[in-house]
């Protein structure tokens, strides 16, 4: 099992930035995914992002153009870098992983391994 250990996470104002980051023990497979969801008080978890590993990336609309999933291979690092963050981007946020069958779509949640969570709080 792959252990993932999620930082960054804050309070922030409406329209600011933060950086999330996933510390992992590595993905050693030819086609892995990693992820980025979030769950918010009384909403179902939903998916974020996703990076496979030849750096092939989705997201979810309600993101796309303000969030940015990226890799540091060599330091076994997930980062999502979040801009114009608004209140309804306020949950908690998780990375995943999964090792092998790549990528699939950004909303499938079928992965290996799952961090305990980074909160993240954006008020108006």
């Amino acid at each position: 099992q792959v252990h993932l250990v999620e930082s960054g996470g804050g309070s922030v104002q409406s329209g600011g930035s933060l950086r999330l980051s996933c510390t992992t023990s590595g993905y050693t497979s030819s086609n892995y995914c990693m992820a980025w969801f979030r769950q918010a008080p009384g909403k179902e978890r939903e998916g974020v992002a996703t990076v496979s590993n030849s750096g092939y990336t989705t997201y979810a609309s309600s993101v796309r153009g303000r969030f940015t999933i990226s890799q540091d291979i060599t330091k076994n690092t997930l980062y999502l870098q979040m801009r114009s963050l608004k209140p309804e981007d306020t949950a908690m946020y998780y990375c995943a992983g999964r090792k092998r069958g790549g990528c699939i779509n950004v909303s499938d949640p079928r992965y290996d391994d799952w961090g305990q969570g980074t909160q993240v709080t954006v008020s108006s």
